[in-house]
């Protein structure tokens, strides 16, 4: 199936003031050339039936004629026909470009896109210590955090809450309740029990329940009285509701105080055979499965999850916004921090190359060929003649120093066939 040419705006000759200069300088050498046939042409008629040393002058002439139309006639068949006529095998560009846009091509992906090539060059470029020189200049790193937090912004601003809603209830929560999720909790309860991870959130919450209980003296022990029997005498109530108090503020100050504590350790056991009752034990995996289908299919579950991030994105999105925002604070410090490091690590500087190294190596080994494959569909699309006068415009002037050549070695080489034809 044939492509069909169509012009490509972008392809417009002479819209820029480089096509300008191109043409101009492209005009001049034409005109060099020309002039080099004009001359030896004149010198040519002028020396015609001429003995001696005329005779010379008369063969370089002449030869130097034919070389220079014979390059004329070269250089012109790259681009159009020459005056107009339909010889074959020319006006080559316009005619074949789709396939000069495969050559080109396979040119790209057999020397340029190449794993090999494209790794080594990106190892030897230095890339972590310049992207740590770039944004060590505070305006580019500046740039950088405006850029993302107005991108970043911009994307979470356009993440309606019936999409999130949408997602929630048709795909997470159907995943969720579909997929055993008690031996995953009960491993991961297991690593925190046996890390020790639990042990800092015990001690906030007893820190601060040990606070409450001071701070709440009256509500804790109205509590108690509210709950007294009838029967008892008011003052009663009174000093057991205090002694409760005192008891439980010192039962909890014991716990918090003592890492040893008979209640930690208790915890401790619990959790342990929790998480490993969550694993092995079918009886505890049912119920917690049970659990587990109560709470995600409340109706709660999904609009909670989704006020809860929205209004995350809503603080997010504000923070970005803010030139002195916490989030854009943050992200210039480590900007910074990061381009220290990426200039005076080695040993990361290294890393970097080599993961942006194996990262580019493997796109190109991956997609170079369906990369390559812009070239021949762009040149495919061009119009033919606009193509011959853009490929002209750009390598015109240098192939004007083939004619310029043809011209001379013409006149050369024809003074040294006149030369060998007398010594015969």
């Amino acid at each position: 199936m044939s492509t069909q040419s169509v012009p490509v705006p972008g392809l417009s000759i002479g819209s820029s003031a480089a096509d300008v200069e191109r043409r101009r300088r492209l005009r001049r050498m034409r005109i060099v050339a020309t002039s080099l046939l004009v001359v030896a042409a004149v010198i040519y008629v002028l020396t015609r039936e001429r003995d001696g040393g005329w005779g010379y002058v008369n063969a370089a002439a002449e030869a130097g004629m034919v070389g220079a139309i014979a390059d004329w006639f070269a250089v012109t068949a790259l681009f159009r026909h020459p005056l107009g006529l339909p010889i074959p095998h020319t006006a080559i560009i316009p005619r074949r470009k789709e396939t000069l846009g495969e050559s080109l091509q396979e040119f790209v992906t057999e020397n340029f896109l190449r794993a090999d090539v494209v790794k080594e060059r990106i190892l030897g470029a230095g890339l972590a210590a310049r992207t740590g020189a770039w944004l060590a200049d505070g305006r580019h790193s500046e740039r950088v955090v405006d850029e993302g937090s107005r991108m970043a912004a911009r994307a979470l601003g356009r993440i309606k809450p019936e999409d999130v809603s949408a997602v929630v209830g048709e795909a997470i929560i159907p995943r969720l309740l579909e997929e055993p999720l008690s031996p995953v909790v009960g491993q991961a309860l297991k690593e925190v029990v046996d890390e020790g991870a639990h042990v800092g959130l015990v001690d906030l919450t007893l820190t601060e329940l040990h606070r409450w209980l001071l701070l709440n003296e009256h509500e804790v022990t109205g509590l108690v009285v509210e709950r007294a029997p009838w029967w008892t005498p008011q003052w009663i109530d009174d000093r057991v509701a205090v002694r409760l108090h005192e008891e439980a503020v010192t039962w909890v100050q014991e716990i918090r105080d003592d890492p040893d504590h008979r209640a930690r350790q208790a915890l401790d056991h619990w959790l342990a055979d929790l998480a490993d009752d969550l694993q092995y034990d079918e009886q505890t995996q049912e119920r917690a499965e049970r659990l587990k289908h109560r709470v995600l299919t409340q109706p709660q579950v999904a609009r909670t999850s989704v006020a809860i991030w929205d209004a995350l994105r809503q603080a997010i999105i504000g923070s970005l916004e803010d030139p002195d925002g916490l989030v854009r604070r943050r992200a210039l410090e480590e900007l910074r921090m990061l381009a220290e490091r990426l200039q005076e690590d080695t040993t990361l500087g290294e890393r970097v190359d080599a993961l942006a190294a194996d990262a580019a190596a493997y796109v190109v080994e991956r997609y170079g060929s369906e990369v390559a494959t812009i070239i021949s569909a762009t040149v495919n699309r061009w119009d033919g003649k606009e193509t011959a006068q853009r490929i002209e415009l750009h390598v015109g002037r240098d192939l004007q120093f083939i004619r310029i050549n043809g011209t001379v070695v013409g006149a050369l080489a024809g003074v040294t066939i006149h030369a060998l034809s007398h010594l015969i």
